[in-house]
């Protein structure tokens, strides 16, 4: 799918039946493994089982205590047993798994995305979908060839509310829309420094590291703190900052920019953090004459409006608060009079499910194409940040243009056998 199809109908038509087992009905369970249960992977674990006949069978994860230990609450909060593996593979290998959810190192998402498609898996994939741009265009694809569901972990686009506001955007209830904000002030302590080290024994440390070059093991990275570092995870724009980005994106009616600035770095913390502490990205939409700005901010600061995190729509009558997953609020004209607003939460779990059953891209909330826009303003941002200078970007061809320095950082040098392919 193209830019223009996808802002016109969110996602491709209807995608056909899955390899290997007969489609799945509405009396049918649905069979799942959660891949990665460290972190959100836990949440993922709780939410899929509480849905109505769907069984999570199968929790994998690199490091066999975190498994064990999520296996055991698994069993003690839901009364039943789940099996646990360490390879990634072996699911993919297992015939009556019909599902993943991915929430496992950014660095793996894509690949583990595209071997599930593969595999005739449909896929519930973490924000960022992709470690970088090259990788959501592959994506795409292998949800299309081999007729998946892929569904981006993007909460806020299940949200009655939310999706209210970007109807009432487009009906003009604060004028004619003009910019963006993605507000996200999240209090990050300094991760200190740790040397290198044996890896632990109960860690498969290689297949962690997965896509990624070898390095020693250290707690820099292993578990949580990978996000910090730019072979693996995509900083704070890359990790709060994705679901902010893809509202400012939804709300504006946009994909990808023209021209991209990024400026930020460290500036309290002498520790093992690659990525910004503070970052501040610009990305402009000459032909919409649209300008959408993330400002990331991460210790002792003020709120906007009562937002930390969340989004400011601007327009010609007024402008537009989103907080978080789940609440929009309008104020209009110079006196800031209040205008439209609503509270309600979705079940984005259910509606990938919900897809599953039908087969029907077009009622994802969350479709594959989201995985691509939303997390490719991180990643020119980040680039941007990196190099130190504004680039000028070619949405149609997904390069920079007359800039091989800035291209050659849309993609990265994988680790055989972990290569994310060019046919998919």
């Amino acid at each position: 799918m193209q830019r223009r199809s996808f802002l016109k109908a969110g996602a491709a038509a209807v995608a056909g039946s899955r390899p290997g087992r007969a489609i799945i009905g509405a009396n049918d369970t649905v069979l799942m493994a959660v891949l990665g249960v460290n972190n959100q992977g836990r949440s993922h674990m709780h939410r899929f089982q509480q849905l109505d006949k769907v069984r999570v069978v199968t929790l994998c994860d690199p490091d066999r205590e975190v498994a064990a230990e999520r296996a055991a609450e698994f069993e003690k909060t839901h009364g039943a047993p789940v099996r646990t593996a360490i390879d990634l593979r072996r699911v993919f290998d297992d015939k009556d798994i019909d599902a993943v959810s991915i929430a496992t190192p950014n660095h793996w998402h894509a690949l583990a995305t595209i071997w599930a498609c593969q595999a005739g898996k449909d896929v519930y994939v973490e924000k960022p979908g992709s470690h970088n741009l090259f990788e959501g265009r592959k994506m795409i694809e292998a949800a299309g060839k081999y007729k998946r569901i892929v569904q981006h972990g993007v909460q806020l686009r299940s949200s009655p509310a939310l999706q209210e506001a970007v109807r009432k955007l487009r009906e003009g209830a604060i004028g004619k829309v003009y910019m963006a904000r993605a507000l996200v002030y999240r209090w990050r302590p300094s991760i200190g420094r740790h040397p290198n080290e044996p890896v632990p024994p109960h860690l498969d440390f290689g297949l962690w590291l997965g896509p990624a070059q070898a390095c020693p093991f250290t707690r820099r990275l292993v578990h949580y703190n990978w996000h910090w570092h730019w072979d693996f995870g995509n900083g704070e724009i890359g990790n709060q900052g994705i679901h902010q980005l893809d509202m400012a994106q939804w709300g504006l009616g946009v994909c990808l920019p023209t021209h991209v600035v990024a400026l930020g770095g460290k500036f309290l913390w002498d520790d093992g953090q690659e990525t910004p502490e503070v970052l501040t990205a610009l990305c402009h939409y000459p032909e919409e004459n649209k300008l959408l700005e993330i400002a990331v901010r991460h210790w002792c600061t003020n709120d906007e409006q009562g937002i930390e995190v969340g989004n400011v729509f601007y327009g010609s009558k007024g402008y537009m608060l989103i907080r978080h997953y789940d609440a929009y609020e309008t104020y209009l004209g110079r006196d800031r009079e209040p205008g439209p607003s609503r509270k309600e939460e979705g079940n984005h779990y259910a509606n990938f499910i919900r897809a599953i059953r039908s087969r029907k891209t077009s009622e994802q909330n969350g479709p594959v194409e989201s995985v691509h826009y939303s997390s490719a303003l991180a990643h020119l941002a980040n680039i941007s940040f990196r190099l130190g200078r504004r680039l000028e970007f070619d949405p149609q061809r997904e390069r920079f243009t007359a800039d091989p320095e800035a291209d050659r950082m849309l993609s990265r040098d994988y680790r055989t056998p972990f290569v994310v392919p060019e046919r998919v």
